[in-house]
């Protein structure tokens, strides 16, 4: 009898452990559908924190996808990619910005659905993320969407809702600007 509860109770304990070892999920709710996001924290570490720090902060409700990049809206890009983009208002208060985590070093790439922290300079990154609609190598270490060549920093995946996103990317838009932009109604984590 001792022997089959020492048993349950590893069992138990494993299970447990196991679960706290999964990559947590985000339902993000817009006014065009759900999208939920595992988010990759044992790979990318500091910017998987970074994301999750704003979601549990609640700071992202009431913003905004306002950016959507098609082949169409890019001529003079040499190197073209197809993402949609959110963030925080332009009044809204940031945290300082991040390392950059190259995906180099978290062996992340810019697939279909993998969303991913916007910068500017290598260490720049703060609240703006965006999906990627297709295979997008040249947002990779290495690509050439940036002259840097650091790439942009993957931090997890669409597990549910890249309809939606799809949705999103061909609205109308001025330039690269959607017109109206996409109101992020919440983003939250939730259990598996």
């Amino acid at each position: 009898m001792r022997m089959r509860l020492l048993l349950a109770g590893l069992l138990a304990l494993a299970a447990f452990a196991a679960a706290a070892a999964e990559a947590p999920l985000v339902l993000i709710k817009t006014e065009k559908g759900d999208i939920t996001v595992e988010v990759d924290h044992a790979r990318a570490p500091v910017t998987a924190a970074n994301f999750l720090r704003y979601v549990d902060g609640k700071l992202y409700d009431g913003s905004v996808f306002h950016r959507t990049v098609t082949l169409a809206n890019q001529p003079d890009d040499a190197v073209r990619i197809e993402v949609i983009q959110g963030g925080l208002l332009p009044d809204a208060k940031a945290f300082p910005p991040i390392a950059h985590e190259t995906t180099a070093t978290t062996g992340l790439k810019h697939l279909d659905g993998t969303i991913s922290m916007a910068r500017g300079t290598p260490g720049s990154a703060t609240s703006s993320f965006f999906f990627c609609i297709g295979l997008q190598s040249e947002l990779d270490f290495g690509g050439k969407r940036n002259p840097d060549g650091q790439g942009f920093a993957a931090f997890g995946k669409i597990v549910s809702g890249m309809d939606v996103v799809k949705a999103i990317h061909v609205l109308p838009a001025e330039g690269q600007a959607l017109k109206p932009p996409v109101k992020i109604i919440s983003i939250r984590r939730i259990e598996r």
